[in-house]
């Protein structure tokens, strides 16, 4: 028994960070399923912490194509010799079915299956991103594929918390097992987004399609970094069944530098959509595309390779894809050494002039000079000075920008000069934001002369869908013309959990809390036994996300 509470059965499944049972919910009289993590990682104060805060994030998450986190919590277990050790556990949905790695382990799988297998994958992330968690370790060990062709994702969170309480590549890869669906961002260490899921995705996709992940070699270290620096095939390449339309989609998810990625877990599932029914790309197109995405950046490379060897002392790093062929390095050479040859020749032989003709006068340099002296410097090159002043950011106001003609022209003597003269940084005075709605907030901003930054949604149990909830600008500040102004919105919605069991007091008082603010009603049905303590049959609003201030109503047994 875990914590007096989880029956311990049968051994379903074991890995390099834990190991699951069968289990029974003594409590709530249900089967689950109980992850137990390792030896080592239980022993880490850290980690144990970081994974109970983030099974705590997991569990919120309410979702057909998430396997549900129900509890996590830490039990003691006694040694032969005495002493207790901490045994952190997790408990989760029980599901009915098989790991995806054992369907890709038959082959690649048809076209229509690879589609249904990642779209329930993007589906899953779509709702774990909208709700701010992001996975950090998608891989089809962690995709289970349901009798009916559905799937459902597992271990939201743990990634998370084995790599904040690693410090190297080496480490990390020890604990999670492979780095074969790495991001480039992981691989090098640098913080990750939601892009560095829908990357593992298109590893997951790319592996259904061909049999085979894009990048494989001897150690983690030596994949982590081709998943650099290196452009994988095309899958048509490597499987002909695979349309064209596919490359381009799985193209564009490997793509090294997040911002070149879809955006989001929406917009990848649309182009998959669209790339088994739509048109087909040829293969100049293709290689555009790879061109653009991949494009040769041999400094990056070198930099990546010497930060990858100083986090591990693994050396076994080796390219798996040929370079530039020997005759265009040559050639280049070449080229260069007849290049410098000409400037040489040209610098000897040109013949400089070093007095100006008398009829002449070269504009001196007056930039940053005070309006007044560079009005003195120009008239005694008997010049005309002319002032135009425009706003600058960078020299001071009464200070010049600029002349024209440029300072260094030969110019005829009394020609005028205009000389753009500083009026400083051109203000203005940011809005009341807080409470308007999202399209008000626009054109408020742009009343104002400044522009609209990023626009980010978050849950408000008081505030309409739409209402601006924060500005990163404070409300009457001087910023600036041309300020980004970055706003939280709320999305008019709140997210419920499955209270089915839980006491009615226990759930109407979360139902109602400030952070949730619902109308709960509760009714009695005679039809089903009555419990000792008032508890929760079944609610009238499914469990996720449901509009703020609706009513629910809770159904208590009474029979």
């Amino acid at each position: 028994m875990l914590s007096g509470r989880y029956r311990i059965g049968e051994l379903i499944g074991k890995g390099g960070m834990a190991s699951v049972y069968r289990g029974f919910d003594t409590m709530l009289e249900r089967e689950v399923a109980i992850k137990i993590l390792s030896r080592e990682l239980a022993e880490d104060a850290a980690f144990r912490t970081r994974f109970r805060l983030e099974a705590q994030s997991a569990s919120r998450m309410t979702h057909p194509s998430i396997v549900r986190v129900f509890d996590a919590g830490e039990d003691t277990e006694s040694a032969a010799d005495g002493s207790t050790r901490s045994v952190p556990y997790i408990v989760m949905e029980l599901v009915d079915g098989r790991l995806l790695k054992d369907v890709i382990a038959a082959g690649p799988v048809p076209v229509d299956d690879a589609r249904r297998y990642v779209d329930g994958i993007l589906e899953a992330l779509e709702f774990s991103h909208r709700a701010g968690v992001v996975h950090r370790d998608i891989k089809p060990g962690n995709v289970m594929v349901l009798p009916d062709g559905g799937v459902k994702v597992m271990d939201f969170g743990i990634a998370r918390a084995v790599s904040d309480s690693s410090s190297t590549v080496a480490e990390t890869t020890t604990i999670l097992g492979t780095a074969a669906y790495f991001s480039p961002e992981q691989a090098k260490g640098e913080p990750v987004d939601a892009r560095a899921d829908l990357y593992s995705t298109g590893v997951v996709l790319y592996e259904l399609l061909t049999g085979r992940p894009p990048f494989r070699g001897e150690s983690p270290v030596a994949v982590a970094y081709q998943h650099v620096s290196e452009a994988p095939l095309p899958p048509s390449e490597l499987e002909e069944t695979t349309p064209r339309a596919m490359d381009a989609v799985v193209l564009r998810a490997l793509a090294k530098d997040p911002f070149q990625r879809f955006p989001d877990a929406a917009t990848f599932r649309a182009a998959l959509d669209g790339a088994v029914e739509g048109r087909q790309p040829s293969k100049k197109q293709l290689g555009a595309l790879t061109s653009e995405l991949y494009g040769p950046n041999p400094r990056h490379a070198a930099e990546t390779a010497r930060s990858l060897r100083q986090l591990s002392t693994d050396t076994t790093m080796r390219r798996t894809q040929s370079g530039p062929p020997v005759a265009w390095i040559w050639a280049g050479v070449a080229f260069i050494a007849v290049l410098l040859v000409s400037v040489l020749f040209w610098v000897v032989t040109i013949q400089p002039r070093d007095q100006v003709p008398g009829n002449a006068r070269v504009v001196p340099d007056v930039s940053d000079v005070a309006w007044e002296r560079a009005e003195e410097l120009l008239t005694a090159q008997d010049l005309t000075p002319v002032r135009e002043e425009e706003t600058s950011s960078t020299v001071a106001a009464g200070n010049v920008i600029r002349t024209d003609p440029a300072a260094g022209v030969s110019v005829a003597t009394g020609e005028e000069i205009t000389v753009y003269v500083s009026r400083g940084v051109e203000t203005s005075t940011v809005p009341t934001l807080v409470g308007l709605s999202v399209d008000a907030a626009r054109e408020a901003i742009t009343a104002a002369g400044l522009t609209e930054g990023a626009i980010r949604q978050q849950n408000d149990p008081t505030s309409a869908a739409g209402t601006v909830l924060e500005s990163d600008q404070a409300s009457g500040a001087s910023v600036p013309k041309g300020t980004a102004v970055n706003l939280v919105v709320a999305t008019g919605r709140v997210v419920i959990v499955d209270y089915t069991g839980y006491t009615i007091d226990a759930a109407t008082r979360e139902l109602q809390s400030p952070e949730i603010g619902l109308t709960v009603r509760t009714e009695e049905d005679p039809s089903c036994p009555k419990a000792p303590t008032p508890t929760v049959a079944r609610q009238s609003l499914p469990p996720g996300e449901v509009p703020i201030r609706s009513e629910i109503v809770l159904t208590t047994c009474t029979g």
